[in-house]
């Protein structure tokens, strides 16, 4: 009789098997989708019941995916969103897309992903192929994600392969989907990493098969931290810069020009999104239980976490010149997704310059074309809703403060209207005409 591995490994190359997919955030959905589109049933689980019923009403949620992806799926046979984990119970193959954030004191937050790999290991059956695609340090799949697993789902000697493939997701990128960007594979055997790459070849162009889960995980903190430290590099320059009285962006221009030996980073307000502000920690947490110094990893972070601060400073210096305290000032603040032209705002800077601007009195609102409403976060809570860029609305403010550089944000009006900008993306660079004070940041 042919193993669990060779079963599973002939229902993926005939596309006769179900994946599901547990969270159907920024990585999960098109996750689901690319598996989808590769001809597979597929069972979109999630514990959040507007997802769900969203997803059966096409009604996007996740904007930069688009309205068409919504229909398909929703029109389809093939896929079955659910809140319902015994539809698992179909599943060949479980993929755990789930977010893995840091906790009050920058540690390690595994608690999503470990429930809901008890929710995979107490509904899967007969043989089954388990992957992470969360992002979490070297040995979380071996020392973590498998005693649970085998806790819940030994009893009922359910056959299951465990496999580690970070996700690559880029939201808004229009170079790259899920199909393109090689995939990673480590399995914590190499028949686990055999099955899970005979499975994302089916719906993946190029996959990498590497010597273990661990390798696999440490290549997704790898990759991350070396934008995280490269961008504290940019934003620490510009601090030094800014006290020498030095455009830093001129400098990043004129550095540029050189052919090799140089990568462009940009500096800003601080760094957003799920991947860059956590993985350096998750890398340094780690190394800390090992008892091995982290020490240049661990200040790229906290360089990083500062710069709101900086940008703070440049605020209320700029705002005093002009004869108003910070904390009588009204202060707009002009993007609130953590990057350009998406409606992602996990991790945003945004928020965290709203919550110390509150903090100190300021009356703060925000604009995003792409963010109509301030959606509650793990971390701030914010009643908010987009303020639009109108002549009148523009009138109550004293300061703007540019944070993400949105293509669909008309700054000429912008610096028509308030008299005090704070640009941290060199945004107001390209506005020929501008009546506004404008401060780098």
């Amino acid at each position: 009789m042919p193993s669990a591995a060779e079963r599973l490994i002939s229902r993926f190359e005939a596309r006769d098997a179900t994946v599901a997919v547990i969270g159907l955030g920024y990585v999960g959905l098109p996750t689901a989708r690319a598996f989808h589109d590769a001809g597979f049933r597929v069972v979109g689980f999630d514990i959040d019941e507007n997802k769900i019923e969203s997803l059966r009403r096409a009604e996007p949620y996740i904007h930069h995916l688009g309205q068409a992806m919504h229909e398909e799926l929703a029109a389809s046979d093939r896929f079955v969103a659910t809140t319902d984990p015994g539809q698992l119970a179909t599943a060949d193959a479980i993929i755990i897309c789930v977010p893995t954030p840091l906790d009050a004191e920058r540690k390690p937050d595994l608690s999503y992903l470990l429930r809901s790999t008890e929710i995979a290991a107490k509904h899967a059956e007969g043989p089954c192929l388990l992957v992470s695609q969360s992002t979490s340090y070297p040995g979380t799949l071996r020392d973590a994600i498998r005693p649970v697993f085998e806790r819940f789902a030994g009893e009922r000697g359910a056959e299951t392969l465990l496999a580690y493939s970070p996700e690559r997701e880029d939201p808004g990128r229009q170079s790259h989907s899920t199909r393109t960007i090689p995939r990673l594979v480590g399995g914590i055997d190499a028949e686990s990493t055999r099955v899970a790459a005979a499975l994302y070849r089916r719906a993946v162009d190029t996959v990498v098969e590497v010597d273990s889960a661990e390798v696999a995980e440490a290549a997704k903190l790898l990759e991350n931290t070396y934008r995280a430290v490269n961008i504290a590099l940019v934003n620490e320059t510009k601090v030094i810069l800014d006290a020498m009285g030095i455009d830093v962006w001129r400098v990043i221009d004129a550095a540029a020009t050189k052919p090799f030996g140089f990568q462009r980073f940009e500096p800003g307000p601080g760094f957003g999104g799920h991947c860059i502000p956590v993985d350096p920690f998750y890398l340094a947490h780690r190394a800390s239980e090992l008892g091995v110094a982290a020490d240049f990893i661990a200040l790229a972070g906290e360089v990083n976490v500062r710069m709101p601060l900086f940008v703070i400073d440049k605020l209320e210096v700029a705002l005093a010149e002009r004869g108003t305290r910070l904390e009588d000032a009204s202060v707009l603040l002009v993007g609130l997704a953590y990057k350009p032209n998406i409606d992602d705002d996990r991790e945003s800077p945004a928020a965290e310059l709203l919550a110390l601007l509150s903090s100190r009195g300021v009356h703060v609102a925000y604009h995003d074309p792409h963010i109509p409403r301030f959606a509650p976060m793990r971390k701030h809570r914010f009643e908010l809703e987009s303020t639009p860029l109108t002549e009148a609305a523009l009138a109550e403010f004293d300061a703007a403060v540019i944070v993400t550089r949105h293509d669909a944000v008309d700054y000429s009006e912008l610096g028509k209207r308030i008299p005090l900008i704070i640009d941290t993306r060199n945004a107001m660079a390209a506005i020929p005409e501008c009546s506004a004070t404008v401060v780098r940041a």
